[in-house]
């Protein structure tokens, strides 16, 4: 397999960037010119001994802001485990290197506009769970790996990787586009991994869990729903989990998305918007394009749709149904469970009412696995792909005991588990698996809410805690404000990042310049004062009581009128995305 290089220098002078590969033998350098952005591969011998040295890990890619192109580079990386002998590392820290060696070629206004662009950028970079791997493809699943021909072996980890995962597929066009430089190209997935050297029996094995969240129709909890026109879902995630002892090698994959047809769910101030389903647009064009797609990566799939069947979710679970009936696919086999109804008054244990009812589903679809000898034993032959609304609390829950159940028969059949012995039992690795898959379930929530996961009391402990609700309720807080008044940067940031929104060569305005009108900052204003005089005519009481009353009364419809304003035109006042129009993420 055609690797990348491993360690690098990176030499600036005032006319190039020199991109030194320090790998053992190797005397390739990448000579990134500053002024006519050309990329060229030359030798050690062409780096200038004036050039300003220091190591870094590895190349993000570059972008193209307002300033002119940007170089982003990974600084620091932290070692996460080994997989199949090969390192795997978590990308830390980054730079983001101008071409220009000053912007004050910008207007005031540029100038500004270029900064709100560079924070995006590092809105993105600083969002936890950036994994890359120098000698091993991390976008593709163990299945997908041992099903290959040669030439696919062959190729550069650029070119054969899955482009659903690669996060800085965007910022890779340039060294994409030239064979030559492939070597320098890190294909670099966004999510979770962790690897766990674990104890059964006396006997060690490894235990890996990895999400990789996709790349098409990304974004941010209620600005993302459904799917596009090319069936790709919002919050779609690929989950593998892998065991490996004394050479036998195992994995089972779940999926998670939205629900797969036009729905959106935008923000209003109001704590849960209702989620919206389009009345103008085909369905069953984007159900069929996403579905087709699945059917061919994964084999069957058993759709567990976790949402509420009652109030503003029902419609919702309903539209799905018929449309699983619509498409009239064998392949397809649609199981619906309210988990909030079945497991109300903290009866958790209801869940398994859910694994039991889809056991022999499970047990036909199996899993894939690799004797120490090399022979494939079994082919996982179809897929659970599970959703609530925001394909996060419930549905990770969920994911957790199915997983469970399909590493109870793996390990049994490698020998690590007696007969008769329960994972349930194994008190020091069910730490580490509750554990590992809570901290999976943070990982996809702050990507995609904002806010640590719900319900990882249960995920953790195996019941639920009042400490548990508490935290919840925080966590919900917290989501409430990121959704409303945070998430239209946050969705920014990742369309930019991705190449959805591209900013223009020319210097003509963004879409940043989009003003609020009068309403965003007046009817606030007005709101905080007629609330503020309503507390000062409390606490100043006036001559008399009736006095007094009328003040309060007055300034009091006065806060409620307007914060009634407020909320009916909620839509106005919550921070919504300005570089991709509206259209395009409903």
């Amino acid at each position: 397999m055609a690797t990348a290089y491993e360690r690098y220098n990176l030499h600036t002078t005032p006319e190039k960037f020199y991109i030194e590969a320090c790998d053992e033998g190797a005397d390739a350098v990448l000579a990134i010119d500053r002024v006519s952005n050309e990329m060229t591969l030359t030798g050690k011998k062409d780096v200038p001994p004036s050039a300003v040295t220091r190591p870094v890990c590895g190349i993000m890619g570059t972008i193209r802001m307002v300033a002119g192109m940007y170089l982003i580079v990974i600084t620091r990386k932290r070692n996460v485990g080994s997989l199949l002998g090969h390192s795997v590392w978590k990308a830390v820290d980054f730079d983001v290197i101008s071409y220009k060696k000053t912007v004050l070629h910008l207007s005031e206004i540029q100038s500004q506009e270029n900064k709100t662009f560079l924070s995006m950028i590092n809105n993105v970079l600083t969002t936890d769970g950036f994994y890359f791997c120098t000698d091993y493809d991390l976008t593709h699943t163990l299945q997908r790996l041992s099903n290959t021909s040669p030439d696919f072996q062959e190729m550069s980890l650029l070119e054969r990787a899955d482009q659903r995962f690669v996060w800085n597929g965007n910022l890779l066009r340039e060294l994409a586009a030239q064979p030559e430089l492939h070597k320098f190209a890190l294909p670099v997935v966004h999510g979770f991994i962790v690897m766990k050297p674990c104890r059964i029996n006396g006997k060690i094995f490894e235990w890996i869990l990895i999400s990789r969240r996709s790349c098409f129709r990304a974004g941010v909890r209620y600005y993302v729903r459904g799917i596009d026109s090319e069936g790709h879902a919002a919050n779609f995630v690929e989950t593998e989990q892998i065991v490996l002892y004394e050479g036998a090698k195992a994995s089972f994959i779940q999926t998670r998305g939205s629900m797969p047809f036009y729905w959106s769910q935008r923000p209003n101030l109001k704590y849960k918007p209702k989620p919206i389903i389009s009345k103008t647009t085909n369905h069953m064009d984007g159900f069929q394009r996403h579905f087709d797609s699945q059917l061919l990566i994964y084999g069957k799939q058993t759709l567990l749709n976790l949402v509420n069947q009652k109030g503003s979710e029902k419609p919702l679970e309903q539209a799905f149904d018929k449309m699983v009936s619509g498409m009239n696919n064998g392949m397809l086999n649609y199981v619906a469970f309210d988990f909030h109804k079945e497991c109300s008054a903290m009866r958790w244990e209801r869940l398994q009412i859910l694994v039991d009812l889809v056991a022999e589903t499970q047990d036909e679809y199996s899993y894939f696995m690799v004797t120490s000898e090399g022979k494939t034993v079994a082919q996982q032959r179809g897929v659970f792909r599970s959703n609530c609304m925001d394909c996060l609390d419930r549905t990770n829950v969920i994911q957790s005991l199915l997983a469970r159940r399909s590493l109870q028969s793996q390990l049994q059949r490698m020998g690590v588990l007696n007969v008769g012995q329960r994972i349930e039992e194994q008190a020091e690795f069910e730490k580490i698996y509750k554990n590992a898959w809570a901290d999976n379930a943070n990982a996809c929530a702050v990507q995609y809410a904002g806010t640590g996961a719900l319900k990882t009391d249960f995920t953790r402990t195996g019941k639920r805690t009042r400490l548990g609700l508490l935290m919840d309720g925080w966590n919900s807080m917290i989501r409430y404000y990121k959704n409303n008044f945070s998430d239209g940067f946050r969705q920014d940031s990742i369309d930019l990042f991705l190449g959805n929104f591209a900013v223009d060569e020319s210097d003509g305005p963004t879409p940043l310049r989009v003003q609020k009108d009068w309403k965003f900052l007046t009817l606030p204003i007005v709101m905080l004062v007629a609330f503020s005089m309503c507390i000062v005519c409390l606490l100043m009481a006036g001559d008399t009581w009736t006095e007094t009353l009328a003040y309060v009364m007055f300034w009091g419809a006065a806060s409620a009128i307007t914060a009634t304003i407020i909320l009916f035109n909620g839509q106005d006042f919550v921070d919504s995305p300005k570089l991709v129009h509206k259209e395009k993420l409903d």
